[in-house]
């Protein structure tokens, strides 16, 4: 077994055993080698340049331990990117110790859903990709207010 199969089946057991992660959440795990979408699909990628998603795939993947929720694959903009600094989490400013560049306006990231949904609410949310946007965003998200926001 390799080891991304190995971590994704650990993350599995652990989401299905976690008091947190809600059923209509867990429908997602039926499959642990499968990501599935806000449209019922499989995860298509987000971005490989810059490289995104909690585990650095390029996928908004989740496997049940990442307390952001990086599942909302979105095309970021300037307007976000400065709302996104005044909530506190600066995505512009280059981390080299992170080997992190910085975003700039047109890159696509996956983004933690209760962003996404407070980015909404200011009337400043970024277009999302549905198809890589993991089904695990509806807990937070509305699928008509994304559907509203997608890429065509």
């Amino acid at each position: 077994m390799t080891l991304p199969r190995y971590l994704a089946r650990v993350g599995v057991i652990w989401a299905l055993t976690s008091p947190d992660i809600s059923h209509r959440a867990l429908q997602g795990y039926r499959d642990p080698m499968s990501q599935r979408n806000v449209l019922g699909g499989e995860l298509a990628s987000c971005s490989f340049n810059p490289m995104t998603g909690y585990y650095r795939t390029g996928c908004c993947e989740s496997r049940g331990d990442d307390p952001g929720v990086h599942v909302v694959c979105v095309r970021v903009t300037e307007d976000f990117l400065t709302f996104s600094q005044g909530q506190g989490n600066d995505l512009s400013t280059p981390m080299p110790q992170y080997g992190f560049a910085g975003l700039k306006d047109g890159d696509q990231w996956c983004l933690c859903a209760s962003r996404w949904q407070e980015a909404f609410e200011a009337g400043v949310a970024p277009k999302v990709v549905l198809e890589a946007t993991h089904m695990l965003a509806l807990e937070f998200c509305n699928l008509a207010d994304l559907r509203t926001h997608a890429i065509s």
